[in-house]
């Protein structure tokens, strides 16, 4: 059987979830609050984040859409259903005991809001102590997932859209097949109308995304959206070369809607008209979907080979997305105290981010049969008995 595997799916993955961590490690720089706060700001990083801020998490979804629909080819439903749930939920149940603690800890001292030793911490975060306001993210709840939201979101998108998934690839084909003849500008307008659909009734009620799972309606509209269409493109070889074909006319689409927003993030304040709300959100959604499919398309045209590095990136992308953000905020807390300048300070926090990955990956992580699954990795090939015993 062929190799179809497809390597640009999976380099874009890696190279998500990489932007993801640095953009984690410049909220500790820029003016936007945070759980800890450099004391050397660099506001010059925010138009690049905002950048970057308008598709990351959307990305990361049309991708996680796109991995629903390759499996679906290789396992049954019910199947494909248990696999997920081990590999969403036991993860999330770990990092929530163990990898976030510590970074709640770190923020409830940085904002005065708790001055006892971490063990002290732990008892009254799993004792359902009360917290002062803001004494850390997610404290109103008592406990937090922070950074690992993004684990219950796929796995509650994986479940609901199954039905949809399988309707598709069976007696849906035909619509499915219909709609990926969409070309062209069609390609970039049609998928907005759900999301201005979001934006305009959703949005007003639900402003806020608040990684509450229960109540954040308008990250599930907008998120929701952004799986489906990962999932409806899956790998159609008509649709992924027209994407290739038009990689640079969505360059400059991009560049133009970025422009766009950015400018309109300046112009308009205060209560808005309908007719300028409306504007907003449509150059706010252009920009996002035309940069999702600029990066689809040059990914597809530069990245859909094999590389020596992706085998290593796809078995280090889970674990390094779970330990990242302690890693970072444990680090920044650090820096507090030493006062290192602003041109080490940064060099720091990077190396501890992504050193540390490396190395609890490299030297804890992958070598244990236990750990691997608590951190969203497959279990390791098992070799030949006579390889096993020369080994």
């Amino acid at each position: 059987m062929p190799n179809t595997r497809r390597h640009d799916i999976d380099a874009l993955r890696a190279i998500a979830f990489g932007l993801l961590m640095l953009y984690h490690c410049g909220m500790y720089y820029v003016s936007w609050g945070w759980h800890v706060k450099s004391q050397h700001p660099a506001e010059w990083l925010e138009p690049l984040m905002l950048l970057v801020n308008q598709w990351r998490m959307p990305l990361i979804f049309v991708i996680s859409g796109l991995a629903v629909h390759f499996l679906l080819g290789e396992l049954k439903p019910g199947a494909f259903a248990k696999a997920r749930i081990k590999r969403l939920l036991l993860p999330l149940v770990f990092g929530m005991a163990v990898i976030i603690p510590p970074q709640a800890y770190v923020e409830a001292r940085f904002k005065d809001a708790f001055s006892g030793s971490y063990w002290a911490f732990l008892q009254a975060y799993f004792g359902g102590a009360a917290w002062p306001d803001d004494a850390f993210a997610g404290s109103e709840n008592g406990m937090t997932w922070n950074h690992l939201w993004y684990l219950p979101y796929l796995l509650f998108y994986t479940l609901a859209v199954l039905p949809l998934a399988l309707w598709l690839r069976g007696r849906g084909a035909g619509i499915r097949q219909r709609l990926l003849g969409v070309s062209g500008l069609w390609l970039v307008l049609l998928p907005l109308a759900p999301l201005m659909l979001v934006g305009h009734f959703v949005f007003p009620h639900f402003p806020y995304i608040n990684h509450d799972l229960l109540t954040d309606w308008y990250a599930h509209g907008m998120y929701g959206w952004f799986f489906v269409l990962g999932v409806l493109i899956g790998r159609d070889a008509g649709l992924w070369a027209h994407l290739a074909r038009i990689r640079w006319p969505l360059l400059a689409l991009g560049l133009a809607s970025f422009a766009a927003n950015f400018a309109s993030r300046e112009l308009l304040h205060g209560e808005l008209s309908t007719a300028e709300s409306l504007g907003y959100a449509f150059v706010l959604y252009l920009n996002r979907w035309t940069w999702i499919l600029l990066i689809l398309a040059w990914g597809h045209y530069a990245l859909n080979r094999p590389m020596a590095w992706l085998r290593w990136a796809n078995d280090a992308v889970y674990p390094w997305y779970i330990l990242h953000q302690t890693l970072t905020v444990i680090a920044g807390y650090w820096l507090l105290q030493v006062s290192v300048g602003p041109v080490l300070d940064p060099v720091l926090l990077l190396l501890a981010t992504f050193g540390g990955c490396w190395v609890l990956h490299r030297y804890v992580i992958a070598p244990s049969a236990w750990l691997r699954p608590l951190f969203g990795m497959k279990p390791r090939p098992k070799l030949p008995n006579a390889l096993t015993a020369a080994a």
